[in-house]
């Protein structure tokens, strides 16, 4: 199962003209500040999920993300609350980060990555934009995907092996003898000493 949900808003500031391009830099964020981003927003969105109401993960977000009324949150959130995605793992089990913490040229804070667990891991992407010295949710992606690689299907046997019940009646039953002449022990010798040609 593979649910993802994006919520990008253009501020009225971000709307304007494009800064020059730039290559995004490290941002100068701590592991402990890292960890304070990613859990409090997951959890905020775990709680919306299980209660239906956004008004706090709407509330934690920049002026930007709060454009979003919390019924419309309710609304683009709604495949993970009817899936009903437990989040709550996000609180004990450390995030492995894709994408390392960077300033974008546009001035947000954005990293990506997931949180392994079985049987399905939590994959987000998420950005910050700074509001007043703290940096506030800007955009969020969250996505759940298996945590493992997944084996192929096994081949389907052979349709001439499939008989239908009608048939199964009228045909003799397939020898099952043979696999007890392959398994007889080896001391066993026939009587007559043929030789196979």
């Amino acid at each position: 199962m593979v649910a993802a949900v994006m919520v990008s808003i253009a501020s009225a500031g971000y709307a304007q003209t494009p800064a020059p391009a730039s290559a995004p830099k490290p941002a100068q964020i701590d592991r402990n500040g890292v960890l304070i981003l990613i859990r409090s927003t997951l959890l905020a969105l775990d709680q919306a999920n299980k209660t239906g109401n956004y008004t706090v993960l709407r509330d934690i977000g920049a002026p930007g993300f709060q454009s979003n009324s919390a019924a419309r949150l309710g609304e683009i959130f709604a495949k993970l609350r009817n899936d009903n995605l437990d989040l709550s793992g996000v609180a004990v089990i450390d995030p492995q980060l894709n994408l390392l913490p960077q300033i974008e040229a546009n001035g947000l804070l954005h990293m990506a990555g997931f949180f392994p667990s079985v049987p399905s891991q939590v994959n987000f992407d998420l950005s910050f934009a700074p509001v007043n010295g703290q940096w506030r949710l800007f955009g969020i992606s969250v996505g759940v995907g298996s945590s493992a690689p997944a084996a192929p299907e096994p081949p389907s046997p052979p349709v001439a092996q499939k008989q239908p019940a009608a048939n199964a009646a009228k045909q003799p039953a397939p020898a099952k003898s043979a696999p007890a002449i392959k398994l007889a022990p080896a001391d066993n010798k026939p009587a007559d000493n043929h030789q196979p040609k």
